[in-house]
């Protein structure tokens, strides 16, 4: 099964507080980009579960992603997987949420530096990447031995331009 990691897109540095932060018009296009690029590289051409912060830039990504992907099973917003969520929890609730639901896919949509320490947690040894905005990784993940290895790391550049 995979699970993609994906940072929110370019948002407005300011905000009555940094929950309220919104994209920008760049944030939205790459956000879009990225979910049209994942649409054709979903191995079952299914995304079963999306948990998303709650803060309104992410819900703003998953909303640009949202109209060109397959229809999520399970749309979950999650209060754990803000900026300064603990990523050993995560990947406890997510390892969880997936012995319960047996997903092909899952797409976390969050913020730096969760993401970043999000991704290391399923490769061991590997130190935390940097996400630009929009950027997603993928985690292959084997329920049965709980192996698990971080196989692609995408930018919206790397996407649009290539």
């Amino acid at each position: 099964m995979h699970i993609y990691i994906m940072r929110h897109g370019e948002a407005h540095a300011f905000a009555a507080s940094d929950e309220e932060r919104q994209l920008t018009e760049l944030g939205e296009h790459q956000s879009a980009a990225m979910a049209k690029w994942l649409a054709g590289q979903l191995p079952t051409g299914t995304l079963d579960i999306v948990l998303v912060s709650p803060y309104i830039r992410a819900q703003q990504t998953w909303q640009a992603c949202e109209k060109l992907l397959p229809a999520a099973t399970k749309v979950l917003t999650d209060e754990g997987i803000t900026p300064y969520g603990d990523s050993e929890d995560v990947a406890a609730y997510l390892r969880a949420l997936i012995a319960v639901d047996k997903p092909d896919s899952v797409l976390v949509v969050s913020h730096l530096p969760l993401v970043g320490y999000l991704t290391a947690e399923w490769s061991p040894g590997m130190q935390p990447p940097m996400f630009p905005t929009s950027s997603m990784s993928c985690v292959e993940y084997d329920v049965e031995t709980d192996k698990s290895d971080v196989i692609w790391l995408k930018t919206p550049s790397q996407v649009m331009n290539g």
